[in-house]
């Protein structure tokens, strides 16, 4: 009888014990659960888009800047598919005409994305900028019009030369004209190469308006082969842009950002397929499977544009923490991603927390301007180095010039 008293007061006991920390874990549970809260987070791309992706000026090398019958100068700069060379200078022994090529400029990739080399002197064409009389030297005022009868590649050579790794051309300009009846000295010039969208070019005219009366900066360099109004105009309006790609977000436990590790080498995961092709799927599956990842989240489902935002909610838990990483877009292998650890609880804006990082996995090009580039629908060419912040080759805006993200 007391054996059964006992165990049945042992029995009752445990019984209540059991019922009292399953009750006290519940209420945990539903502690963590009232703790747990939702929040917003938005990629904004605020590029301020330029017309020119590069732009400079040439002239001769001897004393006076002119570039004399017989001598040449060269120019290097960067390109892709469907981007062209805009280039001008003026025909010195005139009132007012001017070499420049077509709009939009000289053709640098041919119909299957094979860029142009050797002789492109087809492409110059002489202008009458139509403010001047050409015999008296009176002022006019008609649109600009091709020069009649006078060959323009029999007075300047153009040559072109490309180096497929950093996507560079050089033009070489000589003047021809020696000898002719046409000959003249050359002014110094100005050229560039117009930024690109992904769908079109952003000034498919650079400098003039064919069939059109002039303006100031060409007039200029036509009546005087003076380039400084030109230049001023060039470089307000060169600049690098970029679009952004969708953002990947992740909530995590622990010290480590389980997107990426500075100054170690990709670890294919997939940050590669963001930073060079602005596609989060194999990144996104990766982090879905690390014990230490508390959700993946997706901002976005299209390249983001200048002027364009993103945004998605995600839901975290006190002392998680969220890491993002975004492409830029306009990169051989470059993505945008905070630097500092983020406390998921945070609020306002976080830009100050991004910094922008080379993936190491593609050899660089200009920004916007490389034909190896997912923007031209090329494919970086394969390098294995460690991730690192962008440094200063290329004159990439600042951080907060080009994105900003907030939490809310």
């Amino acid at each position: 009888m007391n054996k059964f008293i006992f165990r049945t007061s042992v029995l009752a006991a445990a019984t209540l014990a059991a019922f009292t920390l399953s009750s006290c874990s519940d209420s945990n549970d539903d502690m963590m659960t009232d703790m747990a809260f939702q929040r917003t987070i938005t990629f904004e791309n605020v590029v301020t888009p330029k017309d020119f992706v590069e732009s400079g000026s040439f002239q001769g090398m001897g004393t006076a800047p002119i570039i004399s019958p017989g001598q040449s100068v060269s120019v290097t700069f960067s390109a892709g598919k469907t981007q062209a060379l805009m280039f001008a200078t003026m025909y010195g022994a005139s009132k007012d005409w001017f070499f420049a090529s077509q709009q939009p400029g000289i053709k640098l990739f041919d119909t299957n994305g094979n860029a142009i080399t050797g002789d492109v002197s087809s492409s110059v064409r002489l202008w009458d900028n139509g403010t001047k009389d050409d015999t008296t030297g009176q002022v006019e005022s008609k649109p600009i019009m091709q020069v009649p009868n006078v060959n323009a590649s029999q007075l300047m050579k153009l040559s072109l030369a490309y180096n497929d790794v950093t996507s560079e051309f050089t033009l070489t300009i000589t003047n021809t004209s020696g000898g002719t009846a046409n000959e003249t000295p050359f002014s110094p010039g100005v050229w560039a190469v117009s930024n690109y969208n992904g769908s079109q070019l952003l000034n498919s005219a650079p400098f003039f308006t064919p069939n059109a009366l002039s303006n100031p900066e060409i007039t200029d360099i036509a009546q005087m082969g003076n380039i400084s109004k030109m230049m001023t105009q060039l470089n307000a309006n060169t600049g690098i842009m970029t679009g952004l790609s969708p953002a990947l977000i992740v909530v995590y436990r622990g010290d480590k950002n389980p997107m990426y590790e500075l100054g170690k080498t990709d670890n294919g995961m997939g940050l590669k397929d963001i930073a060079q092709f602005g596609n989060v799927a194999k990144l996104q599956n990766s982090l879905k499977s690390l014990p230490n990842v508390q959700g993946v989240y997706v901002a976005g489902n299209a390249p983001v544009a200048p002027g364009s935002k993103v945004t998605t909610n995600f839901n975290a838990e006190p002392g998680d923490k969220i890491a993002y990483a975004t492409m830029f877009g306009f990169s051989n292998d470059w993505f945008y991603a905070n630097e500092q650890s983020i406390d998921a609880n945070t609020k306002g804006d976080i830009s100050s927390k991004t910094s922008l990082f080379d993936s190491g996995t593609g050899i660089d090009q200009y920004p916007g301007a490389g034909n190896h580039q997912a923007l031209f629908g090329g494919t970086p060419q394969i390098e294995s180095k460690i991730i690192s912040k962008v440094g200063t080759q290329y004159p990439v805006p600042a951080v907060q010039n080009v994105i900003k993200v907030t939490i809310n």
